[in-house]
Formats: C-alpha cells, structure tokens, sequence
C-alpha cells in the first residue's frame, strides 16, 4: 500500500511560527501545509535554521503556532489547553533524540519506565511494559545496566524503548543515527522501521543519513520554514553524496 493510499493522520495548515529577534520578526515557519499518513516513515531534510525543530515541536505539541493549525487524529492541537497538550503528549508523542537524554542514574529499564510512570500506571504493570518493551529491541539483557555501562548503540535503543513505552501514535526522531557507527546506524533504521510495518506507528525522522532516507517512504524537503520538496521514496535516486 502506498502511503497516499492510506489515511492522513497530520495535518498541518497555513502553519506559520514567528519569533521576535532584536526587533525584528524572523519567520521559522512560514505557511507550510503538510499531510502525513498513518503508518508512513517520513523523512524530513533541511539546513540547519530551515524549521525543522520547529515543525516537530509543533507535531510533538511541546510550542504552538504564531497561525495555522495541527491537527492529529481529528484534534485540533492549537485548541487544546496546556494540561491537555501534556496529555496528549504523554499518550501519543514518543520522541527519539540525537544525544539520547537518558538519566545516567538511572538502569535502562528505570529510564524506560519515566514515561509510564508519569501517565499514572501502577509500578509492577509499568516495570513489565519496559521489560518487554527492551526485550523487544533486544536489551533484555541489559534491562540494570545504566547509560554509562551500555553503549552508544545500547542506549540510543533504550532511548527507542522509552519513546515506544506508551505506544504511542506518532515517533518523531531527531537525527537518530548522527551518533553511531554504521552497524549500529542500521540497526536503528530498522528498528524505526519496524515500528511502521508491524505497529502500524508513523515515523518521522529528521535525518541526512541516506541509509535512513532509503528505508523512508516520502521524503520532505524544508527550506527558509516551508515545503521545498515533498516525494515518494521510490521517485528519487539516492547515490553516496547524491540525491536526484
């Protein structure tokens, strides 16, 4: 199934952010329209200063638009309080970071267990879903290990299993292989991968890992805050170095 076959799940319109530097207004977004379908891997491209950032904390409900809308699921992100965007990010967002953001006090499955401990579930019922949760992206057998006793691979994997800890609708990931070697780099991809062929999750990963392009089914272009290029995966031709 394409993913223009599938139904939109983001919708972004007339998104604009505005920031207000010495003085002048500086556009971050600038009414970028966007849909995103369920279950696709989106990948989005762009120079640093482009609006990345700024469109994932727009879909991560963590900042609100200057204009425009988000919408996810039917809700209307910008009409929600703040107690409601907490919410809906807690049961919908999961986020995968380039520096991981693990608490290196923490064992893997502590760090793992934050989120569903925050949305209210019980300890032993939050212990056994990071259990299986790290089992699932093969840490089983780290689940006491801290941060500083895994490696970078490790821990960007217990970053992977915080994010899908409350199986969330949507998994955004910025630059999630920018810190790994290139075994492990794949690793991840297929694990992101993974989680919209057999979950059913959309991806979206902000990225200039061509590995991660490739496994992608669209591809976003963003530039000076709105839409430069928006393609299907199998219309573009990836080369080491090049894109076409």
């Amino acid at each position: 199934m394409s993913s223009s076959s599938k139904p939109v799940i983001i919708e972004c319109r007339n998104l604009s952010k505005l920031y207000r530097m010495g003085g002048q207004e500086v556009a971050a977004l600038h009414d970028m329209n966007l849909n995103v379908f369920k279950g696709e891997y989106l990948s989005v491209m762009g120079p640093s200063g482009s609006g990345k950032s700024t469109l994932f904390n727009m879909i991560g409900a963590l900042d609100r638009p200057s204009r425009g809308s988000v919408s996810i699921g039917g809700v209307d992100l910008t009409r929600q309080t703040n107690l409601q965007l907490a919410y809906f990010r807690n049961h919908h967002i999961g986020y995968i970071f380039q520096a991981f953001n693990l608490i290196p006090s923490l064992s893997a499955l502590r760090n793992v267990m934050l989120p569903l401990t925050f949305s209210g579930m019980d300890t032993p019922s939050a212990e056994k879903r990071a259990e299986d949760v790290l089992e699932s992206v093969g840490l089983g057998d780290r689940l006491h290990h801290r941060p500083t006793e895994c490696s970078g691979g490790q821990q960007q994997r217990i970053a992977i299993a915080r994010g899908l800890a409350m199986k969330p609708t949507i998994m955004l990931a910025d630059e999630p292989t920018a810190n790994l070697d290139l075994h492990t780099g794949e690793e991840v991809i297929n694990i992101l991968r993974d989680c919209c062929d057999r979950m059913g999750m959309t991806v979206i990963t902000a990225t200039h890992d061509h590995k991660m392009l490739d496994k992608s089914d669209r591809i976003l272009w963003i530039k000076d805050g709105t839409t430069e290029r928006l393609e299907e995966r199998k219309n573009i031709n990836i080369r080491i170095g090049a894109i076409s």
